[in-house]
């Protein structure tokens, strides 16, 4: 005895709700991907950061999803973080750029730091690197801005160096 097309409809209908719940239970920060993450906050926030690796050097890359350079360095800070984890930090700022367009670029590309988001470019602002896309900053472990190299490292072995010299 099969059941009519709108007595489905009704059970769908109230088994809906509870399917969504489900969904959304799944869906809490601790299951998103650890490269999607995003923190909190803007310039104050950023700078908070900062201050709370003191003692640690700081690795600070300005992206956006639609720069091409960007994209194409992602890989040598990935395995820089990777290789340097403990001993220096990393920190991502999405820049001028959409958070939707963010999340999916990360979700292809992950790096296993978290992100400040910066649509206005105020974070950049405060480690002069508003001009070029991309553009990384290093902090010592003193907290103090040591450098900022504008534009996409061509190598791993060049991002390597830069660290060793300024990220101390």
């Amino acid at each position: 005895m099969g059941l009519s097309a709108s007595a489905i409809l009704r059970r769908v209908r109230r088994l809906a709700p509870l399917l969504v719940l489900i969904a959304l239970a799944g869906c809490n920060s601790d299951s998103a991907p650890a490269t999607a993450q995003f923190y909190a906050g803007g310039v104050d926030a950023f700078k908070a950061r900062i201050e709370k690796e003191r003692g640690t050097p700081v690795v600070v890359n300005k992206w956006a999803s639609w720069c091409g350079p960007c994209r194409l360095e992602f890989p040598y800070l990935r395995e820089q973080a990777r290789k340097r984890k403990g001993k220096v930090a990393f920190i991502g700022v999405n820049s001028n750029d959409s958070r939707s367009g963010a999340e999916k670029f990360l979700n292809e590309e992950s790096v296993p730091f978290k992100h400040f988001e910066d649509p206005k470019l105020e974070i950049a602002a405060a480690f002069n690197a508003v001009q070029a896309f991309p553009s990384t900053a290093y902090y010592d472990s003193k907290g103090e801005l040591a450098f900022v190299h504008q534009g996409a490292y061509t190598s791993e072995e060049q991002l390597a160096e830069d660290i060793d010299r300024y990220a101390r």
